[in-house]
């Protein structure tokens, strides 16, 4: 089945809102095995909606539209769809009594433009939308489907995997795909292509499908298999998942939707470790992280931003005389605050981080990108040197996740 996505929307085209449902869409189908083969923005205008949808029709058999189904007069998607798919718009008794239950359960007035949102194409199957108030629409024509749902994400998201995933794996999709995805931190793409060709080729062999996932600091394998045997799939998908785990089993940290910094906090809690950091160059990414996951105060104690010299050795006892001889991103420096993190918030484990996180600020023998990572256990120190780019971002990304991974392999030895 091809699939092509439109988006609508003035605010796309001008780069006032980032186009994240065309991302997120795609990522659906393509589980469910279906190919997008055309994703467009456009405006919000009924001759370029109209001549979307005739292209669309030649070349697709499912076409999604997100956008312009909201109640204000800008919104004209619905009425273009109606032209197009010859309708009449009439009142859906269903749809009005679920809105009018919307707004009296927030003690809002119900306005005409909100009662209008009821008035749904005479020839379309109604969407429910539970998370708002404008309904999805889906019609059929010359053998396409094609379904519009509101732009805003979240009531977006809610109807697609409510009501269209189930739809069309009951009515359209006659095999079962099946995808897992092995997450991995510390090596490249490039260079994990090259380790793992011999694994890939086979799986390859074996009628399954691999997929390169590469994100700052992580890279996702993503296996696919599409067939009628289920559970033949699933043991198929396993024995390659098995076979890639003996040969890097330093990389993986997780599977689907694991985090590492989940990952991480349940061997913590596991091992009822506690946890704290000394973060320079990182800036408290990592603690943003680790207490991003819930119940990560049973394991995770505290955390100091030393960013200048004078915290690192006041607050986390780094010896003056050592940031003096070799600066503050090195070797020496980032394992003294480790050990001081260790010492000030009395824990079983302390990370620590120091580097040139750019664009500004390094020097011929640490450039823009030279970070150390440093982790505290049990009196000893271990450390870590990375070398990245000149993106701020990325290299505070990189360096928080790559300091994760690095507990991780510590918590498993």
């Amino acid at each position: 089945m091809k699939a092509e996505l439109i988006t609508i929307g003035d605010e796309l085209l001008i780069g006032q809102t980032v186009d994240t449902n065309a991302s997120w869409i795609g990522e659906q189908l393509n589980q469910l095995g279906i190919d997008v083969n055309q994703i467009s923005s456009i405006r919000d205008d009924r001759q370029h909606i109209l001549d979307s949808l005739k292209l669309s029709i030649t070349r697709s058999q499912l076409v999604i539209l997100t956008g312009g189904l909201g109640p204000t007069n800008d919104d004209i998607t619905k009425k273009t769809l109606c032209e197009y798919f010859n309708s009449n718009l009439i009142l859906n008794e269903a749809v009005l009594e679920k809105i009018t239950a919307y707004f009296q359960s927030r003690n809002l007035e119900l306005l005409q433009v909100n009662n209008d949102q009821a008035m749904l194409p005479n020839n379309c199957t109604v969407l429910e939308n539970s998370r708002g108030t404008a309904s999805g629409m889906w019609f059929e024509k010359n053998e396409v489907v094609f379904i519009s749902l509101p732009g805003v994400p979240y009531e977006m998201k809610g109807i697609f995997s409510d009501v269209i995933i189930p739809k069309l794996k009951g009515e359209y999709l006659a095999s079962n795909v099946l995808n897992k995805t092995i997450k991995t931190q510390g090596i490249g793409e490039s260079f994990l292509a090259e380790l793992i060709k011999d694994w890939e080729q086979e799986l390859i062999e074996d009628g399954l499908k691999l997929a390169y996932l590469p994100s700052p600091g992580i890279v996702k394998l993503r296996i696919t298999a599409i067939g009628n045997r289920e559970n033949e799939l699933r043991n198929l998908i396993e024995k390659y998942v098995q076979k890639l785990v003996g040969l890097i089993p330093n990389y993986i940290y997780g599977y689907d939707k694991d985090k590492l910094e989940q990952v991480v906090g349940e061997l913590l809690a596991k091992k009822n470790a506690s946890l704290s950091l000394a973060e320079s160059c990182t800036g408290g990414n990592l603690a943003h992280m680790i207490t991003s996951v819930s119940g990560s105060s049973s394991y995770f104690i505290g955390s100091v931003v030393a960013y200048s010299n004078t915290i690192k050795a006041d607050l986390l006892n780094v010896n003056s005389e050592l940031i003096h001889q070799y600066g503050a991103v090195s070797k020496q420096v980032v394992e003294q605050m480790a050990l001081g993190a260790n010492f000030r918030f009395g824990t079983d484990y302390s990370i620590a981080t120091s580097g040139v996180a750019g664009p500004n600020g390094g020097t011929e023998d640490k450039p823009v990108g030279t970070v150390w990572i440093a982790i505290a256990a049990d009196e000893k120190v271990y450390s870590k040197r990375l070398t990245l780019g000149d993106n701020r971002e990325r290299n505070i990304l990189i360096s928080s996740l790559s300091a994760l991974n690095l507990l991780r392999l510590k918590l498993l030895e």
